[in-house]
Parts: structure tokens; C-alpha cells; sequence
């Protein structure tokens, strides 16, 4: 039987993750905004002290991988020039906040999340996978990304608080969100949730000031990729993309100001003008039907000591071959996705186990498969 290990936290920049490919340091830029310069400074730190591969997670936080022990400091360093980490590593721990994208200045998105930003020191010691959404646009955007406490547009137009796993959320008064959303936070510590670890499983009832009565507002589609209001949105194929790719885009395309993080591995390049080059780069998808937007696969093996298959360059032969949602992950983890897949691949002792319907490890319909005979099972040869 395959075996793994659950770390139980997520690596930030003061707490890098030891991986197969060196130490991987996740960085939150704040707001999920990076400007310009900085930008091209993370690529350049990336390329000279790590192995210059960038990941966009699911939470739309940025990941510098191949990051040589010897050379962490100076990069961490280098981050606090950009203003792209809190010079306080426990603040930056408990920075684990996921913004609606397309944010305005002065915004309720854009305003909440700066006071909570301001007030980090003011949260209890929470679960290292615990986090915030601040989704307070027009409607609720963020639906499909993870996340414990969200601050959301409700029906009636006001703002609600909602805990995960909860349909319903909290009205909020004015000028009140960060109060509540800190006090929930401090209630699900008193209220055992750290046993629990997530807010999804913690089943104590909410306390009575935090009563849930108000659904919130019908969700919008997430952001897809291709001609955007703020200028153009670029989809990275797995969640990555190379610093030299990125830098190039940035550079060639003069117009692009700023770059904002989004679930789904989007990245939307702030501009005046409508943006060409990038559509013509193997690097980044502007084609909302392709079939890699329908296809999870983590790193894998080798660059994942726990993963025992490679994954990635299978699942881009495949993906065009299937209908509905591929997954293949590198061990029955699943970090690149924890919902189920209409076709799931986990890799096993070497080998890849098949399932439909279904989360890496399930039940196997078919087991110990070659990329061969998968390839074959799918007409993909």
C-alpha cells in the first residue's frame, strides 16, 4: 500500500518546505498583487537562488522552488526589499488570505482586507492550513477556493461572515467585518477547533453573535482566461510557469503595470492595452476551452519525494482525451485537488492506479498501469 505523509502545514517564506528539488518558499503577496518591479525582482531572485520554476497554488499564492539551503536568506532578504513578505514571521504565518482578484481600490474587498492585514497580530495561533477569504465584491467570486472564514456579498447587498461548511452566514454592520472575523477566529480556538484542524470539521455550534441566518448572494464565474477589464487573463498550464517566461512576458509587453493572483492558476496582467504576445506562448493558455483547464497533476516524481510517478507530461497527453475533469497525482495525497475527478490516476510503487468518479487512493477500477496502457485505455496512443 502507498504511503505518505500529511505535514499538516503549508510552508510560507520564514517556514520553507524541505521538497525533492530543494526548499520550496511560498510567498503571499499582499492583496494578490505584484507590481511590475516586483515582478521582475522575485524572477530574478528565483533564477539566481532557486531553480527558477514559479507555482501559482490554488489560494493564488506564489511558490519559489528549487531554493538551495545556503541561499534561503539572501532571498528572504530579497522579498523584504519588494515588500512581498512581513518582516515578522509570525504575522506572515497568519497571512493566509485569499482576495477576490478583481479588487478596486477603496473597495470593501480592497478595504477589509487591509485593516486585517494591519490587524494580523490581533488573531489567535490557528491550524498552519487555516485561511480568510475576503470576497466582499459585487458577488461572491471565490466559491471554489479553500478557505475556514469568508467575509461575503450576501442576497439583501449587505456583507456576511460565513464559516466553512456553514450554507448560511452572519450579517455584518458597517466598519465591523475585521471585529467579527477575528472573533470567530478566536472562537474556533476556545471552542477546540484546532483538534479539528479546519473549520469544515469543526462541529461545535457558532456562538450565539454569530448566529447564521443569511445565505450569501449567487456566485459569478470565476475569472477565465482571455481578454479581461483589467487587461488580459493568462491561465499557467499546472500552476506553473518559468521566472525566464515570466520575465519575458513582463518585459516585452511594456503596457503590463501590475500582475494580480487568482484561483485556478490565473494570472491577470494589469494594462492599458490589450496584450498579444502571451497568446502565442506554449507558457500560458488564453483559450478558455482547453482542455488543460480541465486537468489537476501535481509535481510528481522526482521533484516530490513522495510522489512515485511522474505526472505532468501524462497529463498533457491525456487531457484531450478525456470528457469532463482529469487528475493524476503523484501519490494518494491529491494536493493538486482534493474534490473528485471523473478520472483520477494516483501513483502507486511506481505504477499508476485508475478511478472514476473519485479522489486519489479510492478504489482503483483498473491497478498497476504503465503511461502506456493508460494512454491506450483512453485512445490517446
Amino acid at each position: 500500500m502507498s504511503t505518505f505523509v500529511v505535514k499538516g502545514w503549508c510552508p510560507d517564506a520564514w517556514r520553507p518546505m524541505m521538497a525533492g528539488d530543494g526548499l520550496l518558499v511560498r510567498v503571499r503577496p499582499p492583496l494578490g498583487r505584484l507590481t511590475r518591479a516586483q515582478v521582475l525582482g522575485l524572477c530574478d531572485a528565483a533564477t539566481r537562488l532557486g531553480s527558477g520554476r514559479i507555482d501559482v497554488t490554488s489560494r493564488a499564492n506564489l511558490q519559489i522552488r528549487g531554493v538551495r539551503e545556503g541561499s534561503w536568506r539572501t532571498l528572504i532578504d530579497t522579498l523584504l526589499d519588494f515588500g512581498l513578505i512581513d518582516p515578522d514571521p509570525t504575522r506572515e504565518a497568519r497571512a493566509n488570505i485569499l482576495v477576490a482578484p478583481e479588487w478596486q481600490a477603496g473597495d470593501d474587498t480592497h478595504r477589509i482586507t487591509e485593516e486585517l492585514r494591519a490587524r494580523l497580530s490581533e488573531l489567535p495561533d490557528l491550524p498552519g492550513k487555516v485561511g480568510f477569504a475576503i470576497d466582499a465584491g459585487v458577488a461572491p467570486q471565490l466559491q471554489d477556493a479553500p478557505a475556514d472564514f469568508r467575509i461575503e456579498r450576501a442576497a439583501p447587498g449587505r456583507l456576511i461572515l460565513r464559516a466553512d461548511g456553514r450554507k448560511l452566514g452572519t450579517p455584518l454592520s458597517p466598519s465591523t467585518e475585521v471585529d467579527r472575523l477575528i472573533g470567530l477566529a478566536r472562537w474556533f480556538v476556545e471552542s477546540g477547533g484546532t483538534v479539528s484542524g479546519r473549520m469544515a470539521r469543526h462541529d461545535a455550534p457558532l456562538p450565539d453573535w454569530a448566529a447564521a441566518t443569511t445565505p450569501p448572494a449567487a456566485f459569478v464565474p470565476h475569472v477565465q482566461p482571455g481578454p479581461h477589464p483589467l487587461g488580459v487573463a493568462l491561465s499557467l498550464p499546472f500552476g506553473r510557469v518559468s521566472a525566464t517566461a515570466l520575465t519575458r512576458l513582463v518585459e516585452a509587453e511594456i503596457a503590463i503595470e501590475a500582475i494580480r493572483l487568482a484561483p485556478r492558476h490565473i494570472m491577470i496582467c494589469e494594462a492599458g492595452v490589450q496584450l498579444v504576445s502571451a497568446s502565442d506562448s506554449a507558457d500560458f493558455i488564453t483559450d478558455p476551452s482547453s482542455p488543460l483547464l480541465r486537468t489537476d497533476a501535481c509535481v510528481g516524481a522526482p521533484a516530490c519525494p513522495q510522489g512515485s510517478v511522474e505526472t505532468r507530461a501524462l497529463a498533457r497527453r491525456l487531457a484531450p482525451h478525456i470528457t469532463g475533469r482529469l487528475h493524476v497525482s503523484g501519490c494518494a495525497k491529491g494536493c493538486a485537488r482534493a474534490a473528485p475527478a471523473d478520472v483520477t490516476l494516483t501513483g502507486r510503487e511506481g505504477r499508476y492506479d485508475l478511478a472514476f468518479d473519485a479522489r486519489p487512493g479510492a478504489p482503483p477500477y483498473r491497478t498497476g498501469l504503465d503511461a502506456a496502457q493508460i494512454l491506450a485505455q483512453f485512445g490517446a496512443t
